[in-house]
């Protein structure tokens, strides 16, 4: 099977750099208008070709850009709803959005005329949620109602969960959304929130640096293998426990990277701005102020109270003693 253009292995734990430009150069002219045949017709009088050797057409970039490893994303087997794997990515999850609802001919767009089914947002995916029963990471994911909501994942999906807590996205979404801007409202806040910001950012660095000594580790495991210092099966599992590290390290990055101004200096109506706010500014205020929101199983079928199922712990002391 021949790799994914962008990536230098199966497993795409490694970017080939210059791959990585021409599919950004590519998104980057769909976005302004280009049709992907002139796309295509361009990458092929530049030189690149695909990984076998041959020539861009039409369909086969149509191929690549739907695929959701370039964005660093993987679909749920069940639910088919994005999720984030971790890895190292050639776009955004934002621009591979943009490319599956707005990408001329795609299913949804204008020239298609068919309804697609949007991709949820998930507000607190991605390390902010964590399962009360078991501590594992919840995942977004649609009922069979097809209702957005936030799950433990099963041991059975290879993600080693209870699978036994589940809860609909939009009631958690608000209780948090609730509570964070109760935290905004309360004196000292934008003090707090510079600490916190600069406290993630200092982490953030660090994270860097850990991500290059396993990427520099990695490669010299490579000279006492081929120098038959080390057997196949050693190296392996010595390669194995750094990529790991490695795809937590860059997740763990990713999620930090988050942290970006966000503009609420000043803001009078901090509700009405919540609710008009962009998802990744909405989102940034949430990992500023809040550590992890821990998600309790319901007392019973149905219930929709989520006051006693939720539980906030936040990154400020002030707020921590106010909960």
């Amino acid at each position: 099977m021949p790799r994914l253009y962008g990536f230098d292995n199966q497993a795409l734990t490694r970017i080939r750099a210059e791959e990585r430009q021409v599919v950004r150069e590519a998104v980057g002219r769909l976005r302004s208008g280009q049709p992907q045949a002139q796309v295509a017709a361009w990458m092929n009088s530049e030189g690149h070709r695909g990984t076998l050797g041959g020539e861009w057409t039409s369909m086969t970039l149509g191929r690549l850009l739907d695929n959701p490893a370039i964005a660093g994303l993987e679909r749920d087997p069940d639910t088919g709803e994005l999720r984030e794997t971790g890895r190292e990515a050639l776009i955004t999850p934002e621009e591979f959005r943009w490319l599956q609802e707005s990408r001329p001919s795609r299913l949804g767009s204008v020239r298609s005329g068919q309804r697609r089914e949007d991709d949820y947002e998930y507000l607190l995916a991605g390390g902010l949620s964590v399962c009360g029963q078991c501590g594992q990471q919840m995942t977004g994911g649609r009922t069979s109602a097809r209702t957005p909501s936030y799950r433990c994942p099963t041991s059975f999906e290879g993600r080693g969960g209870c699978g036994k807590v589940r809860i609909t996205a939009s009631l958690l979404e608000d209780y948090v959304g609730e509570h964070v801007l109760g935290e905004l409202a309360r004196p000292g806040a934008q003090e707090a929130l510079e600490q916190a910001r600069a406290r993630l950012t200092t982490e953030a660095e660090q994270v860097r640096v850990r991500i290059t000594e396993l990427e520099a580790s990695r490669a010299e495991l490579a000279e006492p293998y081929e120098g038959r210092q080390l057997s196949r099966a050693a190296f392996d599992a010595a390669d194995r426990r750094i990529r790991d590290s490695l795809k937590k390290e860059r997740a763990r990055l990713r999620f930090l990277e988050q942290i970006v101004d966000v503009p609420i200096g000043g803001v009078e109506d901090l509700a009405r701005w919540w609710e008009h706010a962009p998802h990744r500014s909405r989102r940034s205020l949430v990992v500023l102020l809040v550590e992890q929101v821990v998600i309790h199983p319901a007392r019973a079928r149905g219930v929709r109270v989520v006051d006693d199922r939720v539980t906030l712990r936040w990154r400020t002391e002030s707020a921590s003693q106010a909960s």
